[in-house]
């Protein structure tokens, strides 16, 4: 029998965030809470500085404002169908723009305003009216 890799056996667990660079991150912290439903978690220097977290449900996101960083981040978010649902629900209500990409299988991608990309994932009748 294999050996339980909990953290009592010894194992340590591993927590990741992805750090998304933006430009200004106030801009940032407007799109994921106003247009994407994310809470802001913590802002470094009481509400000032340049680097906070927003989250929404178990998905944590850093952005940290860099203007020497101009790469862009990617992140697939899984949902369940009633995430699916919800999001799909909110990207109408909200005209979130979103564009339907092929990455493993259908997806949406939403571009922050910095073109960080989130792929998450796409119902059948949302892809069918789409594709049109």
């Amino acid at each position: 029998m294999a050996e339980d890799p909990t953290p009592e056996h010894g194992e340590h667990m591993w927590y990741a965030r992805p750090v998304f660079f933006v430009a200004d991150v106030q801009r940032a912290i407007g799109f994921y809470v106003d247009q994407l439903g994310f809470t802001k978690a913590w802002h470094e220097a009481d509400g000032a500085g340049t680097v906070c977290q927003v989250n929404r449900a178990t998905c944590e996101i850093i952005l940290c404002q860099d203007a020497s960083r101009t790469d862009r981040g990617r992140l697939f978010i899984e949902l369940n169908k009633d995430g699916v649902a919800e999001l799909q629900r909110e990207v109408a209500e909200r005209s979130i723009p979103h564009k339907l990409v092929r990455w493993g299988y259908d997806s949406i991608q939403i571009d922050d305003p910095d073109g960080n990309e989130l792929l998450l994932p796409v119902s059948d009748e949302l892809r069918t009216a789409e594709k049109g």
